[in-house]
């Protein structure tokens, strides 16, 4: 009789012919753990599903979608078919490190009660500050529910899960865009207790083509859904952090990326989420100057910051 796998991962991929070689290598090459390797191809039009079928390993499964249905019904696809007692999701530009199942499978079996295992990881390829290694901090301590709501606590293949629990909570949510992994990880949690393996185990590599969160208003508006809806589930949460806390969680994180969109001049966002706060009341005194004009023609808008920027330079 054939032993059940104890984690099924779950890669979605769509027109990924030279991401994949090294994604699902880094999977089929996990120590010490029982593995079910599903592949979801979400209606590629490149040499995706020869590469695929080039590895004829037999921990993995390809599951051919003709149409494109986006990631997180290819992923929901996935896990419906998944066999592990434990549930991974791995995107087709990321990687693990050998060890990175066996050490957060053996996180979630150290506690009864855990229900995510999650781990540090690197953005490898982003400029700055930003492609350093990373460890988040450990959840469980005090102020869980503060910095879980803050922003999404660790990218998609960071985290180990148990199956059921995910599947409980409904997957991911098909309607989403942007942010469905922070509302899956977010229903989760609110589940059972989370678990740190304080060690960058996972890495996801920056290409610079069509990824994630390209549209700023978009994704904060999306990400200020999630965490709303949320609330509205858990109202005990709400009650634990109080409606100060919350609005500075959850307005003033769109607060945030409107002024990152003002200051990168990217007008069409910044407008867009200064408008949303001006009608949720969210405003300091010193954000008038800026937010104001957000209610103005964009074409007066942008004439007005060009006055502005020549005042300064001959100032």
């Amino acid at each position: 009789m054939l032993q059940a796998p104890v984690v099924s991962v779950v890669i979605p991929c769509h027109n990924a012919e030279v991401f994949l070689p090294r994604s699902v290598s880094s999977a089929l090459g996990q120590m010490n753990v029982g593995l079910d390797l599903i592949a979801v191809d979400d209606g590629s039009t490149d040499e995706s599903l020869a590469v695929l079928d080039g590895f004829g390993d037999a921990c993995l499964r390809v599951i051919r979608q003709g149409c494109r249905t986006g990631v997180s019904a290819a992923r929901n696809r996935g896990l419906s078919e998944a066999r592990g007692r434990y549930v991974a999701f791995l995107d087709a530009d990321d990687e693990w490190k050998p060890d990175t199942l066996a050490r957060l499978v053996g996180a979630l079996e150290s506690e009864p009660d855990a229900v995510v295992a999650y781990c540090g990881w690197q953005n490898v390829g982003l400029p700055g500050g930003r492609g350093e290694p990373y460890v988040p901090p450990d959840y469980e301590e005090e102020g869980k529910w503060e910095r879980l709501l803050r922003s999404c606590p660790w990218p998609i293949h960071a985290a180990v899960a148990r199956t059921d629990v995910v599947r409980a909570v409904g997957g991911f949510d098909e309607r989403l865009t942007h942010a469905e992994d922070y509302k899956l990880w977010l229903n989760v949690a609110a589940r059972g207790t989370v678990v740190r393996v304080a060690e960058v185990l996972a890495l996801y590599h920056f290409h610079g083509g069509n990824q994630a969160s390209r549209d700023v208003a978009k994704a904060a508006l999306s990400h200020l859904e999630v965490q709303e809806e949320f609330l509205k589930e858990n109202p005990w949460v709400w009650k634990q952090l109080g409606r100060k806390k919350v609005r500075k969680l959850t307005l003033g994180y769109v607060r945030r990326r409107a002024f990152e969109a003002y200051w990168a001049r990217d007008l069409i966002a910044a407008r867009v989420l200064f408008r949303m706060l001006i009608l949720r009341g969210f405003l300091k005194n010193k954000d008038f100057l800026y937010m104001l004009p957000a209610l103005l023609p964009l074409s007066v808008h942008k004439m007005g910051l060009a006055c502005l920027e020549r005042t300064r330079r001959k100032g």
